[in-house]
């Protein structure tokens, strides 16, 4: 059985499709969205997560270090990162865990085994697992085999994309997905290379592809202030939504701020320093300008 590279096993979710569910980040994207919260999944790699207001200069890491890499109070750079082999002993040695690991191979079957702890909980809510990331896709051999061994024993699976996959991997896993969490972040494929490094082509035909088979299908909208929350962006791809039947409904997330800390804990640049949250008020208005072309919409979701 293949094995996955996971940086998060999230257990109690309510924020990853219906339900009560454990939410599987997987590492690994072909993304590079200037606003990402998760910007941990983003290399295929495991990584050092360094929060520096916990380190006290001890020098430990270092100490055990095969490379003498480590540098108190960041994480490793760029540079650094050619040689680092991840091998964990800096974040072991570290006695006030200002180290952390993110990103480690796991099985099938240990997925397997936290994602049922909560099963009882699934039954009850409607909820169950939700493969996210990251890309999921990136990993298609592990995701489709976690997936079947979920669905095999009752468990409502979903997986959260951002699209951007091969259509035959994308058709084979959705074979063993009951819902699809479907990112769609900007219209205009211009402002999509801007903001995300790539094209929104392939992305919009596998979403159209689902569509054609009829599957399940959440889109969800991260709104982020100055990017894409105009009324010419968030009307056409409500438009979008209705002119695909399988499309339930439009989920709009708003932007927070939690990637930007992540990014420095990694020693990256942030793209976008000064976003702002939307407020209630701005995303009820988002939601009714959604609602109007005639889409089902939530906040969330």
């Amino acid at each position: 059985m293949p094995r996955g590279q996971v940086f998060n096993i999230q257990r109690f979710s309510v924020h990853d499709g219906p339900g009560i569910r454990t939410a599987v980040f997987l590492k690994g994207c072909p993304l590079d969205c200037a606003w990402c919260h998760n910007p941990e999944g983003i290399s295929p790699r495991p990584e050092i997560l360094m929060t520096p207001s916990r380190c006290i200069g001890c020098g430990e890491c270092v100490a055990v270090c095969p490379h003498d890499l480590p540098i108190p109070h960041r994480s490793p750079s760029a540079e650094d990162a050619e040689h680092c082999l991840v091998c964990g002993a800096c974040a072991e040695a570290c006695p006030t865990e200002a180290r952390q690991v993110v990103g480690r191979p796991m099985s099938v079957g240990e997925v397997v085994e936290v994602v049922l702890k909560d099963r009882i909980f699934y039954d009850d809510s409607g909820g169950g697992v939700t493969f996210s990331g990251g890309e999921p896709l990136q990993q298609s051999g592990f995701l489709r085999a976690a997936l079947e061994a979920c669905q095999s024993r009752g468990i409502h699976t979903a997986v959260d994309t951002c699209g951007l996959a091969p259509e035959e991997d994308l058709l084979s896993v959705a074979e063993v997905t009951d819902l699809f969490l479907f990112d769609v972040k900007m219209l205009d494929d211009s402002r999509h290379r801007r903001y995300t490094g790539v094209s929104n082509r392939q992305i919009l035909a596998n979403l159209k592809a689902l569509g054609r088979r009829g599957q399940r299908i959440w889109m969800r909208v991260p709104v982020i202030p100055g990017v894409n929350d105009d009324a010419e962006n968030l009307e056409a791809t409500a438009e979008l939504a209705a002119s695909i039947p399988s499309v339930e409904r439009v989920c709009l997330l708003p932007y927070h701020p939690l990637g930007e800390s992540k990014s420095k804990r990694l020693d990256r640049d942030v793209s976008l320093p000064d976003l702002h949250a939307p407020t209630p008020g701005e995303m009820q208005n988002l939601l009714e300008m959604v609602e109007a072309v005639g889409v089902a919409a939530s906040i969330g979701g």
